[in-house]
């Protein structure tokens, strides 16, 4: 039987790493599955060592605050995996606890794959060098990622995103609406101000207050949250803020079908903005950081645009507005820009489409076979 250990940092690591352990099944047969996951991954069949919540933590201090029971998790998933080697280990996306992680494990001769490409070429690219001592094979999603680490002869395989499969090419907002039963003569706009507590905390009250400022009678709003906590937390903005009559429809993971049902989009800067761009949804981006977070990493960027939408298209072809510039009124005159405007949602759409078309391969089919090759190897 192949043992696999694993590690999902977030709810879109949790999805790529649930695909992908469906697909070596699919290929090799019964495997054994444990390590760090959420909700997709236990339903694939993987024996949970610490929840996935644990891990998603965003921003310097943000980590700082948990700094010391990351450390004593990360120390006691080595000293299981040295007691309990797999065949391979696979660590999906949170680079900042798995590279390390990895690299440790490598030194013990155990195979280790990292899959989502940490943004190196974005940001803090001095990191490519402990990514080289830290892995056997980086599975990247996007295809100018590839060409960005065989300059440094890092051994890469390019397998495509895997939300390009599961999403379809030509929308179907009314069978989405139908079956979350949302209004279909009302303009659908979604707000998704992200999964982890931080990000919540922060965007919410927000987008809450820009959604308010928008508010006309055919408009509804709809948002998809992962956890109950986040749901009870979002009524309860809700009230702090008088805003109870605020037409909004609240789900607990439907993230998908959501962002499938809706005509517009405001979001947290993250692969959210790639699932609505799969979704041809229109969209305004939004993030705050902590303060010296946010000043760390303009100081670290290499990169003009925080959005992988205008990375992949090469263009701000979305706003984006970050820290200083998230605040309620620009979040809302942007999103009526979007609302007046038919030909920038036209533009949008055939864009979104054809990089829709680049991203569809068999992507969690080809990540799969990488990994069992090096397995072979």
């Amino acid at each position: 039987m192949l043992r696999i250990s694993i590690v999902a940092g977030e709810a879109s690591g949790d999805y790529l790493a649930a695909e992908l352990i469906a697909a070596i099944r699919r290929q090799r047969g019964d495997v054994r599955v444990e390590g760090i996951g959420g909700p997709r991954l236990i339903a694939a069949g993987c024996k949970v060592l610490y929840p996935m919540q644990k891990l998603a933590v965003m921003g310097l201090l943000e980590v700082a605050g948990s700094f010391m029971e990351l450390l004593k998790m990360r120390r006691a998933l080595l000293r299981h995996f040295i007691n309990n080697p797999p065949d391979v280990f696979i660590g999906v996306d949170a680079p900042d606890f798995n590279l390390s992680l990895e690299r440790a494990l490598r030194k013990k001769g155990i195979k280790v794959v990292h899959y989502v490409s940490p943004s190196v070429w974005a940001w803090r690219s001095y990191r490519v060098k402990k990514i080289a001592e830290s892995v056997d094979l980086l599975l990247a999603l996007f295809p100018f990622e590839k060409t960005f680490y065989e300059k440094y002869a890092l051994p890469v395989s390019y397998v495509g995103h895997p939300l390009a499969e599961k999403i379809k090419l030509k929308p179907e907002p009314k069978a989405a609406r139908q079956r979350l039963g949302l209004p279909q003569d009302k303009t659908i706009i979604a707000l998704m101000p992200g999964s982890r507590a931080s990000e919540l905390r922060r965007l919410l009250p927000v987008f809450l207050k820009a959604a308010a400022l928008i508010q006309k009678p055919n408009i509804h709003f709809v948002t998809s949250l992962l956890t109950e906590e986040a749901v009870s937390y979002c009524r309860e903005t809700q009230a702090k803020l008088a805003l109870e009559a605020l037409p909004l429809s609240l789900y607990q993971g439907c993230a998908d079908e959501v962002l499938a049902a809706a005509e517009l989009a405001l979001l947290a800067s993250g692969t959210i903005t790639l699932e609505a761009m799969l979704h041809k949804c229109p969209m305004v981006v939004a993030y705050k950081l902590n303060w010296f977070t946010h000043k760390l990493v303009l100081a670290l960027a290499n990169v003009r645009h925080a959005s992988l939408p205008n990375f992949l298209s090469e263009e701000r072809l979305v706003s984006e507005c970050l820290q200083g510039e998230c605040y309620p009124q620009r979040l809302a005159a942007e999103l009526q820009n979007l609302l007046d405007d038919e030909d920038l949602r036209l533009r949008m759409k055939k864009k979104f489409t054809d990089i829709h078309r680049e991203l569809k391969m068999d992507s969690a089919g080809q990540a799969a076979r990488a990994v069992l090759k090096l397995l072979d190897t």
